[in-house]
């Protein structure tokens, strides 16, 4: 049903709603989406307090909610004569649902309550379908679509995460939007993070890391999950940040489709926190995350607040989860594979080999993020300074790319080798004493590759060799000139 409606939306809207762009697309349909979906939470929690004999009283006043507003009905049907359109529709999403929404954020008792998020989302959202026309036709088809059972929320957070996977391939550094699943989620299985820890994406972007963590602490449990612990993955569990609006939205809009109520989502730049002021309470037992790196900042600003000064955002972020991160707690970072071996981020390999166990580095393909960077994953524990290194590096046998992504399948040797750091053709142990102490250069040299030779056809080299000894006799000859 949900794939339809999508398919009418792409079709039927967008072409004619003068919003171009993925990132727009995604955006725009996001807030509608989260409107709709509030009506449909607002309902359940009704039912469900009468069927325990209390009270609930919904967030949104009556005139603001879904039914009122955007798809007022009699006898079940679209009622036209109080649904808005044109003109009327969008001056009423413009100045009065928006402006309403806002101050959200300011009544909310606090940050982590559903309240709260709607006021942070509106505050940073504008209706950019200017025509009321196409918005009703958009709300027409946003009304068919349910999020009243677990199935119907799994079948639209799989389509979801495959306009937020567009959007990220179709701009210049997708990885901002959408680190691949298969990936996040072996990293997640590695680390092998329990209900009760603490879990935390301080570059939280489209919440990839964080959805793909409660799936899996869902389905650790199965059928023993209690709802004590379901109040635990709700509230104490998911944490992150995020400076930039939209990822915000999409990374809050994600959650809340993947059934995180109220996402502990901070909206704010994380690196405007300085380091040092981090204290115990403030740390997490699993930190999940990939970073943006050459991100856009002002650098002057940020770089005092890191013992380690860095123009690359990367670095900074790595100094912010070491910091974060509670004694044996464990880490899993995607990094540009450059980290390895800079010279400008010795200092920074430096603090993380001396208060932490980098225990293993995986080594990915170039063609893994649509940008076509080089990355490593950094898995570290908090607490013990490194001795021995294991890397993986991931080899395929064919080429990555937008029409043939990694998969799951492709890293199941990696996770397979994983929890005994097995020594196979693809992975190999160093020993931090063999480290060249000047440099601390930890880049990927697996021992077990060895350069190909390439063996040249007989008929090129003698064709070569016809050429040479041709160049050769011409040289000779002016030589012979200059002499006589």
């Amino acid at each position: 049903m949900f794939e339809q409606n999508f398919k009418k939306i792409d079709n039927e809207i967008w072409k004619d709603a003068g919003v171009s762009s993925e990132i727009d697309y995604v955006e725009q349909t996001s807030w509608l989406l989260f409107l709709k979906y509030l009506e449909d939470l607002e309902k359940n929690k009704v039912l469900e307090a009468q069927l325990n004999g209390k009270k609930y009283t919904p967030i949104v006043e009556s005139k603001y909610t879904w039914s009122a507003w955007a798809y007022p009905t009699t006898n079940g049907k679209l009622d036209i004569n109080k649904a808005l359109t044109g003109d009327d529709l969008r001056n009423f999403v413009n100045n009065e649902l928006f402006p309403y929404l806002r101050k959200f954020k300011n009544r909310a008792d606090n940050a982590d309550t559903l309240e709260y998020k709607i006021g942070e989302i509106f505050t940073e959202l504008n209706n950019k379908i200017q025509s009321g026309y196409i918005l009703r036709r958009l709300i027409d088809i946003i009304n068919e679509m349910r999020f009243q059972t677990e199935e119907e929320r799994h079948e639209l957070s799989g389509l979801y995460e495959d306009k937020i996977q567009n959007m990220g391939n179709s701009g210049r550094n997708g990885g901002e939007y959408y680190t691949p699943r298969p990936l996040i989620r072996t990293i997640i299985k590695a680390i092998q993070p329990k209900i009760g820890d603490r879990i935390y994406d301080g570059a939280v972007g489209s919440a990839g890391f964080l959805v793909e963590a409660f799936d899996y602490l869902k389905a650790s449990k199965g059928d023993k999950l209690s709802v004590k612990d379901m109040q635990t993955l709700q509230t104490k569990t998911l944490f992150g940040k995020e400076k930039k609006p939209l990822p915000y939205l999409i990374g809050t809009m994600n959650m809340i489709l993947h059934g995180v109520e109220a996402p502990n989502i901070l909206h704010t730049n994380t690196l405007a926190e300085n380091i040092m002021s981090i204290q115990e309470k403030d740390r997490y037992e699993v930190i999940i995350a990939n970073p943006p790196f050459g991100a856009s900042e002002d650098i002057a600003s940020i770089e005092q607040n890191f013992p380690i000064r860095s123009s690359e955002t990367a670095y900074l972020f790595l100094q912010h989860f070491i910091k974060s991160l509670k004694a044996g707690g464990i880490a899993g970072i995607v990094i540009k594979n450059t980290f390895l071996s800079n010279g400008d981020a010795k200092s920074v390999r430096q603090e993380l080999l001396s208060s932490c166990n980098l225990y293993a580095v995986l080594d990915l393909p170039a063609k893994v993020f649509t940008a076509g960077v080089k990355t490593v994953v950094l898995f570290f524990k908090k607490g013990e300074p490194t001795k021995k290194i294991w890397y993986y590096q991931l080899n395929l046998d064919r080429n990555l790319g937008k029409t043939n992504p990694l998969n799951e399948n492709d890293l199941a040797d990696f996770l397979k080798n994983y929890p005994t750091k097995a020594l196979t053709e693809n992975s190999w142990m160093v020993d931090l004493t063999d480290v060249d102490s000047e440099t601390l250069d930890l880049s990927v040299k697996n021992p077990n590759k060895k350069d190909e030779v390439v063996y040249r056809a007989p008929a090129e080299i003698l064709a070569e060799m016809a050429d040479l000894d041709k160049q050769t006799a011409k040289l000779l000859a002016k030589v012979q000139e200059l002499v006589k």
